[in-house]
């Protein structure tokens, strides 16, 4: 289990938080950075698979400077937080989780960005509490079913083959530091960050877990709790939202862009037409200022 209070120097230098520590109603221990003042209002940034908080690092920075309070989780299984085999890694749960923490802390109004799975996770926590959000930054994402999967992602979930990829092979995390790029590659350390928290299969059984809890159909255990998201979408429709979307996104393509575009009335749409699904990576200093001046408005 990776320690967050004993990060090597190279880490630091990206990542240069103290990363605090929460235990979750299941007793496992979720770490999260919480950057700038203390302020009963905040950014929480929530990330997918196979990212983590360090995804939001650029973010968090600029932010926090600003004034604005950031909490970025890393899941249970994810990052720096702890990786037990055992724990129930589905949609329900990690809404839980986050719905916890935002209580520990204490929060009273939470303006969201998601990111990937973070989407189904973020909009989760906002549709049972709905009179805390402010506004919605959304990237390249989704918070509803889909009726398609790219045949690369849906193999990694199959029984057998799946794990033997995921956790065997880091088939994953991996390659999606250089699939999710598209404008510019990732740097050495850059890619050393994102694949720090999974070097080993034991270490990488929520990547995998992430990747079985995509519900395709209506036998899958998480379906219902996705439709329960969607269904309490329409509370949002009038939030100030902005979108920021990498155009080259093989996963999250413009088929969800369009589904977001016609559940948001009060939206500012940024397509970004060469960026691709790491589009805080791949367009950094495009977007990180449209979101710092979404988020800073009154």
């Amino acid at each position: 289990m990776v320690n967050p209070t004993q990060l090597p120097g190279w880490l630091v230098r990206q990542y240069p938080f103290k990363p605090a520590s929460f235990i979750t109603s299941l007793g496992a221990r979720m770490s999260y950075v919480d950057d700038g003042p203390r302020k009963d209002e905040a950014v929480l940034l929530l990330h997918g698979n196979p990212t983590w908080s360090f995804y939001y690092r650029e973010l968090i920075r600029e932010l926090s400077a600003a004034g604005l309070r950031c909490i970025a989780p890393d899941h249970i299984g994810m990052g720096l937080s702890e990786q037990p085999e055992d724990y129930p890694y589905t949609l329900e749960t990690r809404i839980a989780d986050i719905e916890a923490l935002v209580a520990s802390l204490g929060l009273k109004r939470v303006h969201l960005v998601v990111h990937d799975w973070g989407g189904a996770i973020g909009f989760g926590f906002a549709g049972r509490h709905p009179q805390m959000i402010g506004r919605l930054v959304i990237l390249n994402t989704a918070a509803f079913a889909a009726n398609h999967i790219p045949f690369r992602i849906a193999v990694c979930g199959w029984p057998l083959i799946g794990p033997l990829l995921v956790r065997g092979l880091n088939g994953f995390a991996r390659p999606a530091t250089r699939m999710a790029m598209q404008r510019r590659s990732l740097s050495e350390d850059e890619k050393r960050g994102y694949l720090f928290p999974y070097d080993s299969w034991a270490h990488r059984v929520a990547v995998s877990a992430f990747v079985r809890d995509i519900p395709m159909n209506s036998s899958h255990p998480s379906w219902d709790t996705l439709a329960a998201v969607e269904q309490r979408l329409g509370q949002f429709r009038n939030h100030p939202a902005l979108i920021v979307w990498g155009g080259l996104d093989f996963c999250f393509d413009d088929q969800f862009l369009a589904r977001w575009q016609g559940m948001l009335a009060n939206l500012q749409c940024e397509r970004i037409s060469d960026a691709g699904h790491y589009v805080l990576e791949d367009a950094g200093p495009q977007v990180v200022p449209m979101i710092k001046a979404h988020l800073l408005k009154a």
